[in-house]
């Protein structure tokens, strides 16, 4: 049987994957900061749009 992932994340499941706060995220999630999917109501995040996010709001070290 294939092993499957979870691809929808709840709001303390993204907190724990990011290290980002509740309270931040749904801060974030009310200013549109963040990408999110409602389902029935429920805020869920969709863990390939949360890493493509964290890779599109990365910041290279500068080189000396």
């Amino acid at each position: 049987m294939p092993q499957t992932t979870k691809r929808l994340l709840n709001i303390d499941e993204v907190s724990y994957f990011t290290g980002i706060s509740k309270g931040t995220l749904y801060n974030w999630v009310s200013q549109r900061k963040i990408p999110f999917v409602k389902c029935n109501g429920l805020l869920r995040f969709d863990v390939e749009d949360i890493e493509r996010w964290i890779e599109d709001n990365k910041i290279s070290a500068r080189e000396f």
